[in-house]
This record gives structure tokens, C-alpha cells and sequence, in this order.
């Protein structure tokens, strides 16, 4: 079974993927293989540089992501480029991860834009949303991340809406109020009633 894990910013999506992960799903992250795609040394780096110019490296080799984030809110063409560069690289490296993982009886893809991309329906038998309160999702962001509340609502601006990701599930964890032992219930319940 092939499941598709999307949610907004700040939903815990990713702490229901590491659940997933627990229970014997081949895990396929999407933004992981972005972050060491523009980690320092990373292969989409030169393309990057090349397209945006030396600022949009970090002193370290890596990219610099609030200047990347702050140039793809502002300019529609930026962001274009930007996954001009990226998309094919990590669409690559799904495809490489889930032939590695065709003996697993499950594989779950966790893919930030899911709904937004239009194109991952297709790929998977299933979509699970995380879900929570937009004011949740913005007072985690800048609790964990140290951004401003603008900063976050200029991403939740930039994602599906809420209810366009709640239409597009099969599945909808709400994740408003749990603590992680229930979340991980929440989770095991789920997964037992879609291996059944």
C-alpha cells in the first residue's frame, strides 16, 4: 500500500510519519531529500547558485533558506526556478527510495505540497491529512522554528488551504490537543483498520 502523508506547516505531520516509521513503513520524505539535496556539497547547490547567484549560498555551502524563502514569497518567477531545479532532483530520488523499498508492505510519502502539487494522487492508494487549528499550527511554527507569526502566515498563504487538503484525504488525523502518546494511538488505530 502506498500512502500519501501531507498537512500544513506545523501539524505534526512529520512526528505522525516518525509513527508510521515505527510500525514498519518504508518512509519517504520529500523534504529530507530536499534539505541534503541543498545541504552543504549537496548536488542541486550548483544549479542554485547558478541560478540565484552566490547569496543564495549560506557561509557554510549550503542554501541559505531564508533568503531563498523570503525571495520565492516575493517573486512568483523565483519560486518557479527554484523548483525548476528542485522537483526533478527529488522526484528522482523518490522514485530511487521506492524501488528500494518494493519489499515493504507499505511505504508511506510524506510530501509537504501533496495537494498542491496535483500530481501525487495518482502515485498512492491513500492520503492522510494532519490537521490542526491554522492559530496551532502558527504558534508551533514560531515556538520551534523562532519564526515571526507574519512569517509563518506568509507559508500558510503559500499552502493548500485547509479544506482543500481535508477534501483531498481518505484519512484526516486531527492532531489539535494530543499529547504524542495519543497522537501515536491515534496513528496505530489507523493503520491497523487500513492493513485490515
Amino acid at each position: 500500500m502506498r500512502i500519501g502523508l501531507t498537512g500544513g506547516i506545523g501539524s505534526g505531520k512529520s512526528t505522525v510519519a516518525r509513527c508510521l516509521a515505527e510500525l514498519g513503513a518504508a518512509l519517504i520524505d520529500t523534504d529530507a531529500i530536499s534539505r541534503r539535496l541543498t545541504a552543504p556539497g549537496g548536488a542541486a547547490m550548483p544549479a542554485l547558485v547558478a541560478a540565484f547567484g552566490p547569496q543564495a549560498q549560506a557561509g557554510d555551502g549550503a542554501l541559505d533558506r531564508s533568503f531563498m524563502r523570503e525571495l520565492a514569497f516575493r517573486d512568483p518567477e523565483a519560486r518557479k526556478r527554484l523548483e525548476g531545479v528542485l522537483h526533478p532532483m527529488i522526484g528522482e530520488e523518490t522514485r530511487r527510495q521506492e524501488l528500494a523499498a518494493a519489499g515493504s508492505p507499505w511505504i508511506v510519502f510524506d510530501v509537504p505540497l501533496l495537494v498542491e502539487s496535483g500530481r501525487w494522487r495518482q502515485r498512492v492508494d491513500r492520503v492522510l491529512v494532519v490537521d490542526c487549528a491554522p492559530e496551532t499550527q502558527v504558534l508551533r511554527v514560531m515556538a520551534r522554528n523562532g519564526w515571526t507569526r507574519e512569517a509563518v502566515l506568509a507559508v500558510l498563504a503559500q499552502q493548500a488551504t485547509r479544506e482543500q487538503r481535508r477534501a483531498a484525504a481518505d484519512a484526516v488525523i486531527c492532531n489539535e490537543g494530543l499529547d504524542l502518546a495519543a497522537l501515536a494511538l491515534e496513528v496505530r488505530q489507523l493503520a491497523a483498520h487500513w492493513q485490515a
